[in-house]
Protein backbone atom coordinates (compact mmCIF):
# COMPACT_ATOMS: atom_id res chain seq x y z
CA UNK A 1 0.00 0.00 0.00
CA UNK A 2 1.48 3.39 -1.08
CA UNK A 3 1.88 6.36 1.24
CA UNK A 4 -0.09 8.52 -1.20
CA UNK A 5 -3.03 6.13 -0.99
CA UNK A 6 -3.04 6.39 2.82
CA UNK A 7 -3.11 10.19 2.70
CA UNK A 8 -5.91 10.22 0.11
CA UNK A 9 -7.92 7.81 2.22
CA UNK A 10 -7.31 9.85 5.38
CA UNK A 11 -8.39 13.02 3.61
CA UNK A 12 -11.68 11.39 2.56
CA UNK A 13 -12.32 10.35 6.13
CA UNK A 14 -11.55 13.86 7.47
CA UNK A 15 -8.54 12.83 9.53
CA UNK A 16 -6.22 15.54 8.18
CA UNK A 17 -8.56 18.41 8.93
CA UNK A 18 -7.08 18.67 12.43
CA UNK A 19 -3.44 18.98 11.34
CA UNK A 20 -3.47 22.78 10.86
CA UNK A 21 -5.35 23.53 14.11
CA UNK A 22 -2.77 21.42 15.96
CA UNK A 23 0.02 23.78 14.83
CA UNK A 24 -2.07 26.82 15.80
CA UNK A 25 -2.83 25.20 19.15
CA UNK A 26 0.89 24.82 19.86
CA UNK A 27 1.38 28.53 19.22
CA UNK A 28 -1.46 29.37 21.59
CA UNK A 29 -0.02 27.13 24.29
CA UNK A 30 3.38 28.82 23.96
CA UNK A 31 1.78 32.27 24.24
CA UNK A 32 -0.24 31.24 27.29
CA UNK A 33 2.88 29.78 28.91
CA UNK A 34 4.74 33.05 28.31
CA UNK A 35 1.91 35.00 29.93
CA UNK A 36 1.89 32.60 32.86
CA UNK A 37 5.64 33.01 33.38
CA UNK A 38 5.38 36.81 33.15
CA UNK A 39 2.52 36.96 35.67
CA UNK A 40 4.42 34.68 38.03
CA UNK A 41 7.53 36.88 37.75
CA UNK A 42 5.55 40.12 38.24
CA UNK A 43 3.60 38.97 41.29
CA UNK A 44 5.52 36.15 42.95
CA UNK A 45 2.32 34.13 43.40
CA UNK A 46 2.10 30.39 42.74
CA UNK A 47 1.74 28.99 39.20
CA UNK A 48 -1.64 27.53 40.17
CA UNK A 49 -3.03 30.90 41.27
CA UNK A 50 -1.54 32.68 38.27
CA UNK A 51 -3.08 30.14 35.88
CA UNK A 52 -6.44 30.51 37.61
CA UNK A 53 -6.27 34.30 37.26
CA UNK A 54 -5.41 34.17 33.55
CA UNK A 55 -8.22 31.72 32.87
CA UNK A 56 -10.67 33.92 34.78
CA UNK A 57 -9.83 37.01 32.71
CA UNK A 58 -9.18 35.41 29.30
CA UNK A 59 -5.40 35.96 29.52
CA UNK A 60 -5.72 39.68 30.33
CA UNK A 61 -2.48 40.20 32.23
CA UNK A 62 -3.44 43.50 33.90
CA UNK A 63 -6.80 42.28 35.21
CA UNK A 64 -5.25 38.99 36.33
CA UNK A 65 -2.53 40.78 38.30
CA UNK A 66 -5.05 43.14 39.95
CA UNK A 67 -7.28 40.22 40.92
CA UNK A 68 -4.35 38.26 42.38
CA UNK A 69 -3.36 41.21 44.58
CA UNK A 70 -6.95 41.64 45.75
CA UNK A 71 -7.28 37.95 46.62
CA UNK A 72 -3.92 37.96 48.39
CA UNK A 73 -4.98 41.03 50.37
CA UNK A 74 -8.20 39.36 51.49
CA UNK A 75 -6.32 36.20 52.42
CA UNK A 76 -3.70 38.27 54.21
CA UNK A 77 -6.22 40.10 56.38
CA UNK A 78 -8.00 36.82 57.13
CA UNK A 79 -4.72 35.21 58.17
CA UNK A 80 -3.68 38.34 60.10
CA UNK A 81 -6.89 38.21 62.12
CA UNK A 82 -6.34 34.54 62.91
CA UNK A 83 -2.72 35.11 63.99
CA UNK A 84 -3.42 38.26 65.99
CA UNK A 85 -2.18 37.91 69.55
CA UNK A 86 0.72 35.60 68.76
CA UNK A 87 4.00 37.01 70.11
CA UNK A 88 6.31 38.82 67.69
CA UNK A 89 9.66 39.12 69.48
CA UNK A 90 11.86 38.53 66.43
CA UNK A 91 12.30 40.79 63.42
CA UNK A 92 14.63 43.51 62.20
CA UNK A 93 15.73 47.08 62.78
CA UNK A 94 15.91 48.99 59.49
CA UNK A 95 18.04 52.13 59.16
CA UNK A 96 18.42 54.59 56.29
CA UNK A 97 20.60 57.72 56.14
CA UNK A 98 19.73 60.42 53.61
CA UNK A 99 20.81 64.04 53.08
CA UNK A 100 20.73 65.55 56.58
CA UNK A 101 17.94 63.17 57.55
CA UNK A 102 17.56 59.59 58.72
CA UNK A 103 14.94 57.02 59.66
CA UNK A 104 15.09 53.95 61.90
CA UNK A 105 12.24 51.44 62.19
CA UNK A 106 11.45 48.21 63.99
CA UNK A 107 9.31 45.55 62.31
CA UNK A 108 8.58 42.33 64.20
CA UNK A 109 7.71 38.74 63.29
CA UNK A 110 7.56 35.43 65.14
CA UNK A 111 10.76 33.70 64.05
CA UNK A 112 14.28 34.53 62.92
CA UNK A 113 13.64 32.32 59.87
CA UNK A 114 11.01 34.74 58.54
CA UNK A 115 13.16 37.75 59.49
CA UNK A 116 15.71 36.49 56.96
CA UNK A 117 13.11 36.14 54.22
CA UNK A 118 13.40 38.57 51.31
CA UNK A 119 9.67 39.43 51.40
CA UNK A 120 9.88 40.36 55.09
CA UNK A 121 12.95 42.49 54.44
CA UNK A 122 11.08 44.23 51.62
CA UNK A 123 8.37 45.06 54.17
CA UNK A 124 11.01 46.60 56.47
CA UNK A 125 12.20 48.74 53.57
CA UNK A 126 8.62 49.76 52.70
CA UNK A 127 8.04 50.86 56.29
CA UNK A 128 11.28 52.86 56.41
CA UNK A 129 10.71 54.63 53.09
CA UNK A 130 7.05 55.42 53.87
CA UNK A 131 8.05 56.82 57.26
CA UNK A 132 10.76 59.01 55.78
CA UNK A 133 8.45 60.24 53.02
CA UNK A 134 5.94 61.44 55.62
CA UNK A 135 8.54 63.18 57.78
CA UNK A 136 7.38 66.78 58.41
CA UNK A 137 9.83 69.14 56.72
CA UNK A 138 8.08 72.39 55.90
CA UNK A 139 8.48 75.23 58.36
CA UNK A 140 10.92 73.29 60.54
CA UNK A 141 14.55 74.30 60.96
CA UNK A 142 17.33 73.06 63.21
CA UNK A 143 17.27 69.62 64.78
CA UNK A 144 13.95 67.79 64.47
CA UNK A 145 13.20 64.35 65.95
CA UNK A 146 9.88 62.57 65.54
CA UNK A 147 8.84 59.24 67.07
CA UNK A 148 6.01 57.18 65.52
CA UNK A 149 4.06 54.44 67.26
CA UNK A 150 2.38 51.39 65.76
CA UNK A 151 -0.86 53.34 65.41
CA UNK A 152 0.90 56.24 63.67
CA UNK A 153 2.69 53.93 61.23
CA UNK A 154 -0.41 51.97 60.23
CA UNK A 155 -1.97 55.22 59.00
CA UNK A 156 0.85 55.82 56.52
CA UNK A 157 0.74 54.73 52.88
CA UNK A 158 3.23 53.67 50.22
CA UNK A 159 3.90 55.51 46.96
CA UNK A 160 1.24 53.46 45.16
CA UNK A 161 -1.41 54.41 47.72
CA UNK A 162 -1.47 51.06 49.56
CA UNK A 163 -1.62 51.56 53.33
CA UNK A 164 1.14 50.13 55.50
CA UNK A 165 -1.52 48.17 57.39
CA UNK A 166 -2.57 46.49 54.12
CA UNK A 167 1.06 45.82 53.18
CA UNK A 168 1.68 44.14 56.54
CA UNK A 169 -1.45 41.99 56.09
CA UNK A 170 -0.32 41.04 52.58
CA UNK A 171 3.09 39.93 53.89
CA UNK A 172 1.43 37.96 56.69
CA UNK A 173 -0.67 36.17 54.08
CA UNK A 174 2.43 35.31 52.03
CA UNK A 175 4.68 34.16 54.89
CA UNK A 176 2.13 32.78 57.38
CA UNK A 177 3.44 34.48 60.54
CA UNK A 178 2.08 37.26 62.70
CA UNK A 179 3.89 40.57 62.15
CA UNK A 180 3.73 44.08 63.51
CA UNK A 181 5.21 47.47 62.70
CA UNK A 182 6.31 48.43 66.19
CA UNK A 183 7.91 51.90 66.04
CA UNK A 184 9.97 54.35 64.05
CA UNK A 185 11.94 57.54 64.48
CA UNK A 186 12.94 60.18 61.95
CA UNK A 187 15.52 62.91 62.44
CA UNK A 188 16.50 65.98 60.47
CA UNK A 189 19.64 68.00 61.20
CA UNK A 190 21.17 71.33 60.13
CA UNK A 191 23.68 71.22 57.27
CA UNK A 192 26.71 71.51 59.57
CA UNK A 193 25.65 68.57 61.78
CA UNK A 194 26.21 64.87 61.13
CA UNK A 195 24.19 61.69 61.66
CA UNK A 196 26.25 58.70 62.71
CA UNK A 197 24.79 55.21 62.51
CA UNK A 198 25.51 51.59 63.26
CA UNK A 199 23.59 48.32 62.82
CA UNK A 200 24.68 45.14 64.59
CA UNK A 201 23.92 41.61 63.39
CA UNK A 202 23.50 42.86 59.87
CA UNK A 203 21.40 40.90 57.38
CA UNK A 204 19.42 41.90 54.37
CA UNK A 205 18.89 41.91 50.65
CA UNK A 206 18.12 45.63 50.41
CA UNK A 207 21.37 47.53 49.66
CA UNK A 208 19.84 50.95 50.41
CA UNK A 209 18.79 49.91 53.91
CA UNK A 210 20.96 48.61 56.75
CA UNK A 211 19.15 45.88 58.72
CA UNK A 212 19.99 43.94 61.86
CA UNK A 213 19.00 43.14 65.46
CA UNK A 214 20.31 46.42 66.93
CA UNK A 215 20.53 49.92 65.52
CA UNK A 216 21.68 53.36 66.65
CA UNK A 217 21.62 56.94 65.39
CA UNK A 218 24.01 59.52 66.83
CA UNK A 219 23.62 63.25 66.20
CA UNK A 220 26.95 65.06 66.39
CA UNK A 221 29.04 67.95 65.14
CA UNK A 222 32.72 68.22 64.30
CA UNK A 223 35.29 65.51 63.87
CA UNK A 224 38.49 65.39 61.86
CA UNK A 225 38.03 66.39 58.23
CA UNK A 226 37.37 63.43 56.00
CA UNK A 227 36.87 61.08 58.96
CA UNK A 228 33.35 62.11 60.02
CA UNK A 229 31.72 58.92 58.73
CA UNK A 230 34.19 56.76 60.66
CA UNK A 231 33.56 58.80 63.81
CA UNK A 232 29.80 58.44 63.38
CA UNK A 233 30.13 54.68 63.04
CA UNK A 234 32.37 54.46 66.13
CA UNK A 235 29.86 56.42 68.21
CA UNK A 236 26.95 54.36 66.90
CA UNK A 237 28.78 51.14 67.72
CA UNK A 238 29.38 52.38 71.28
CA UNK A 239 25.69 53.25 71.73
CA UNK A 240 24.64 49.80 70.52
CA UNK A 241 27.20 48.00 72.67
CA UNK A 242 26.97 49.98 75.91
CA UNK A 243 23.26 50.94 75.79
CA UNK A 244 23.40 54.38 77.45
CA UNK A 245 20.09 55.76 78.67
CA UNK A 246 20.88 59.49 78.71
CA UNK A 247 23.46 61.88 77.27
CA UNK A 248 25.07 63.46 80.35
CA UNK A 249 27.55 66.35 80.26
CA UNK A 250 31.11 66.65 79.00
CA UNK A 251 32.44 67.30 82.53
CA UNK A 252 30.48 64.50 84.28
CA UNK A 253 32.56 62.13 86.41
CA UNK A 254 32.15 58.44 85.49
CA UNK A 255 30.36 56.07 87.89
CA UNK A 256 32.12 52.89 86.81
CA UNK A 257 30.64 49.95 84.93
CA UNK A 258 27.11 50.88 86.00
CA UNK A 259 27.31 54.25 84.21
CA UNK A 260 24.23 54.84 82.05
CA UNK A 261 25.08 58.34 80.78
CA UNK A 262 26.76 58.31 77.39
CA UNK A 263 29.47 60.95 77.83
CA UNK A 264 31.01 59.63 81.10
CA UNK A 265 30.94 56.01 79.90
CA UNK A 266 34.20 54.23 79.10
CA UNK A 267 34.55 54.47 75.35
CA UNK A 268 34.11 51.10 73.66
CA UNK A 269 36.78 51.86 71.06
CA UNK A 270 39.39 52.96 73.62
CA UNK A 271 38.87 51.79 77.25
CA UNK A 272 41.55 54.23 78.46
CA UNK A 273 39.22 57.17 77.81
CA UNK A 274 35.62 58.18 78.41
CA UNK A 275 33.39 59.08 75.49
CA UNK A 276 33.73 62.75 76.47
CA UNK A 277 37.53 62.52 76.43
CA UNK A 278 37.44 60.76 73.06
CA UNK A 279 35.19 63.48 71.63
CA UNK A 280 37.53 66.24 72.85
CA UNK A 281 40.37 64.56 71.02
CA UNK A 282 38.23 64.46 67.88
CA UNK A 283 37.07 68.06 68.34
CA UNK A 284 33.53 66.79 68.21
CA UNK A 285 30.34 67.11 70.21
CA UNK A 286 27.35 64.76 70.55
CA UNK A 287 23.89 66.30 70.81
CA UNK A 288 21.61 63.25 70.90
CA UNK A 289 21.35 59.52 70.21
CA UNK A 290 18.65 56.90 69.65
CA UNK A 291 19.06 53.16 70.18
CA UNK A 292 16.69 50.39 69.05
CA UNK A 293 16.95 46.75 70.09
CA UNK A 294 14.69 44.30 68.30
CA UNK A 295 12.09 42.78 70.62
CA UNK A 296 12.66 45.08 73.59
CA UNK A 297 9.63 46.49 75.37
CA UNK A 298 8.93 50.14 76.07
CA UNK A 299 9.21 49.37 79.80
CA UNK A 300 12.73 48.06 79.19
CA UNK A 301 13.60 51.34 77.47
CA UNK A 302 12.47 53.29 80.48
Amino acid sequence: MSLGFLFRTAAKLGVCQHVQPLHTGCQLLAAEKALLMKLRKNTGYTFTNCKKALEKFDNDLTQAETWLHEQAQKEGWSKANKLEGRKTKEGLIGLFIGDNEAVMVEVNCETDFVARNEKFQQLVKDVAMATLAHRPKKGQAGYVKNFLSNEDLNKLSLDDGVSLADQVALTIGRLGENMSVKRAVTVGVPAEWRIGSYVHGGVGTQPELAMGRYGALVIFEGGKKGEEDVLGRQLGRHVVGEAPQSLGNMDDLPCGESETRLLPQTFLGDPSRTVAQFLKGQQARVFDFIRFQCGETLDEKK
